[in-house]
């Protein structure tokens, strides 16, 4: 009987379509077998998982690592060092960091830099603000496009010059151009013209701080999402582009969602855990004030953003992991709009979605759809998101009955906080292996910079 470099003994197997008790073997970095548990297949590595989930490592698609240009905040290697930690095996940079990557020169920088600081597999969204550079960028390995309906505000961050796209003719250009290259484009939708309105109107009468902040683009049971929705919808089915809606957080956007899937539209969606573990609780929010925001998610919304999880209108949770130092959050008790917006989550969106299982709110098949398998579908990658047989050894080592308590002494995070910290959760991350070697065991990240590759579609 031939030998495997490693077997995983007696573990859960879990993925989206159901769970097995079995032993998981790895040859080189792919996945050789799943077999009954007690086989006796000799192994020359062998792993005792009794006890513990075996589920594909996470694959998250959307996360800001702040490299290049904000290190301060974050940087590639202290992000992926943190994902390893959180079970992430895979994940995506987003654009918004300086010089932003919307040219070929400059995503090829960055994919450089990537190859010697990633601890765990990367790919890097692309911002298609340059027409002219759409195709090229299409054929260096992105697995997707970013556009924010932001109006750049002339600022180095967190909208610089090049990375707002607001017109609506330059939409449709874009999204025509994008379908031609077969990628998804990730749209953060904001309609900035009605923002506009709502925040002159608070500021009008001298409410600025988290509160207002909070409530304004919340208004109109959110309007400023939804309105900005329905125009990428009807672009979407004019150019037939694959779109990927970002910030899911209304019942109204999971409505939208909802009807176009049911006409056969190439339209996913993505939540965030600010949106169901954070922002949704107003006693959250009086407490943390901007350090619980992105965004207020008013409590009727909250029923409707778990159905769409359930039955797959919403496609995937992705972290928006949002490093930002305390400093500047703290400006926001008194100015919401002075605080840099985002929430830290790389590490514990996994454990937090592991204790939701517990609840009834979700099965844990359904984390690993949302957080694998789904993203890894979407986004061309045809390695990753499954335990089976020819793929890679993402794994990741879950004890489903340890009971803890998030810390910011467990943050790897550069920016060194988190605002999960003293939330209990049950289910935590005893190991996570990529491509079949441990890059975090024991509490400890394992994994080296340069250990990651780019996770590219195909």
């Amino acid at each position: 009987m031939a030998r495997h470099d490693l077997a995983i003994r007696g573990g859960t197997v879990v993925n989206a379509w159901g769970r097995q008790v079995a032993d998981v073997l790895v040859d080189g970095e792919r996945i050789s077998g799943i077999v009954d548990p007690g086989s006796g297949v000799p192994a020359t590595r062998v792993i005792d998982a009794d006890g513990l989930m075996i589920l594909p490592g996470l694959v998250d698609t959307h996360c800001h690592h702040r490299d290049p240009g904000f290190t301060h905040k974050e940087d590639a290697t202290t992000a992926t060092r943190a994902a390893a930690a959180g079970g992430v095996t895979t994940t995506f940079a987003m654009p918004n960091v300086s010089p932003p990557p919307k040219d070929a020169a400059t995503l090829a920088s960055m994919i450089e830099h990537y190859r010697e600081a990633a601890v765990v597999d990367w790919n890097i969204n692309a911002a298609a603000t340059d027409p002219d550079q759409i195709a090229t960028l299409a054929g260096m390995g992105i697995a997707g496009f970013k556009i924010y309906m932001v109006a750049d505000t002339g600022r180095d961050y967190p909208h610089m010059p090049g990375l707002g796209v607001h017109d609506h003719g330059r939409l449709l250009e874009i999204f025509t151009l994008v379908e031609r290259t077969g990628l998804p484009v990730m749209v953060h939708v904001h309609d900035q013209s009605i923002m506009d309105v709502i925040e002159q109107d608070y500021w009008s009468r001298g409410e600025r701080d988290y509160r207002a902040y909070a409530r304004a683009y919340a208004e109109h049971d959110g309007i400023v999402w939804e309105v900005a929705l329905a125009v990428v919808l009807r672009i979407q089915q004019s150019t037939g582009a694959r779109l990927h809606v970002l910030h899911m957080q209304t019942a109204g956007m999971v409505d939208q969602i909802r009807a176009a899937k049911a006409q056969g539209r190439d339209v996913t969606s993505e939540i965030n855990p600010w949106a169901v573990f954070l922002g949704n609780d107003w006693d959250t929010v009086e407490r943390l004030g901007s350090y619980a925001l992105s965004f207020w998610v008013p409590p009727k919304h909250e029923g409707s953003l778990w159905d769409g999880m359930r039955d797959g209108t919403i496609d995937l949770v992705a972290t928006d992991h949002a490093p930002h130092l305390a400093a500047e959050k703290e400006p926001g008790w008194e100015d919401g709009w002075a605080a840099h917006t985002g929430t830290p989550s790389l590490e514990f969106y996994g454990p937090l979605l592991l204790d939701a299982t517990r609840s009834g709110r979700i099965t844990l098949e359904d984390v690993v759809r949302l957080t694998s398998t789904r993203p890894a579908e979407i986004f061309g990658l045809s390695r990753k998101g499954r335990i089976e047989a020819g793929r890679d050894a993402d794994l990741v080592l879950v004890d489903p009955e340890r009971s803890w308590v998030i810390s910011n002494d467990h943050v790897l995070s550069k920016c060194g906080w988190t605002p999960y910290a003293g939330r209990r959760v049950v289910g935590g991350i005893d190991a996570t292996l990529l491509r079949g070697r441990m890059v975090y065991e024991h509490g400890e990240v394992v994994g080296m910079p340069g250990r990651g590759r780019m996770a590219t579609p195909g």
